[in-house]
């Protein structure tokens, strides 16, 4: 039978994956301008361009204050250009720029190769696997969030 890891092993492994994961991140979009995390707002606006911060949030699960921030430090680069919302006059809309729209191949190759690189000795079962965990570890910590919420409220 397999030993179970516990508290130290667990911890250590994850943060030393999470920590090596961005740094990977940081190196290969790093030469395109980019900082890591950021990749995941542009994926957002490739798909739909010109969302509110908020929609943005939603969309990756992050507070709109974050997004917020973020796209300030990528519009001083010029990856994204704010602009007024068309019906709502206080709202903005976060846009592409030309520069943040012809990144969409660069980074994408650049997240296909970070990938591959982390995953690169996992068969298929084991990378599905490891997906599955993640998104369980993830469950569990919010739904043990939310308990402390109802606790404390």
């Amino acid at each position: 039978m397999a030993e179970q890891p516990d508290e130290e092993d667990f911890q250590a492994a994850f943060w030393n994956a999470k920590r090596a994961l961005m740094e990977a991140h940081e190196a290969a979009f790093r030469r395109h301008g980019v900082r890591a995390g950021q990749q995941h707002i542009l994926r957002v606006l490739w798909k739909e361009d010109c969302l509110t911060p908020g929609e943005i949030a939603r969309r990756l699960d992050l507070t709109t204050a974050t997004i917020s921030k973020m796209t300030s430090r990528m519009q001083a680069t010029g990856l994204v250009e704010r602009r007024p919302h068309a019906t709502d006059g206080r709202l903005v809309r976060v846009c592409l720029t030309e520069r943040g729209r012809a990144l969409e191949g660069a980074i994408g190759e650049e997240m296909r190769r970070v990938t591959e690189r982390a995953l690169g000795t996992l068969g298929p079962r084991q990378r599905q696997q490891l997906v599955r965990s993640l998104t369980e570890v993830r469950r569990n910590l919010e739904a043990a969030h939310r308990e402390q919420q109802l606790v404390a409220g």
